[in-house]
């Protein structure tokens, strides 16, 4: 099982970004008060730290070109990464962002995995 928290609607790009795409476009657009900085900056550094980052051993596995709507999904056997979501839900939810949970077995076309999350490029992007 796999899991993904996700923008309710797409970007102008038509894309869903994830949980932690959209609370960085909060903190870089400036919208955080201090607190939400320094909950959103300690969150990240976390996660950063806590699991491996896929551009590091594939460059391109976010590139539209290569990749077209590639998305990560947490392992459902990540609880200890998962359960660290929560502040990013309050965040985004102080800002009228909403977000949505999606479970599948199957989301698309592995095309990075590791211990923790797998990148997919869904079926219908991938055909």
């Amino acid at each position: 099982m796999y899991i993904r928290y996700q923008a309710s609607v797409p970007n102008h790009r038509g894309i869903y970004p994830g949980v932690f795409g959209l609370a960085n476009v909060l903190a870089h657009k400036g919208k955080l008060s201090d607190t939400e900085w320094a909950t959103w900056r300690s969150g990240n550094d976390w996660f950063n730290e806590a699991y491996p980052g896929p551009t590091k051993s594939n460059p391109d596995v976010y590139d539209p070109q290569v990749n077209p709507r590639a998305a990560a999904w947490f392992k459902g056997t990540a609880t200890h990464l998962l359960e660290r979501v929560d502040p990013y839900f309050e965040l985004l939810k102080r800002h009228d962002v909403q977000v949505v949970r999606l479970i599948s077995d199957d989301p698309g076309k592995i095309i990075y995995e590791d211990s923790v999350q797998i990148v997919v490029v869904p079926y219908q992007a991938s055909t």
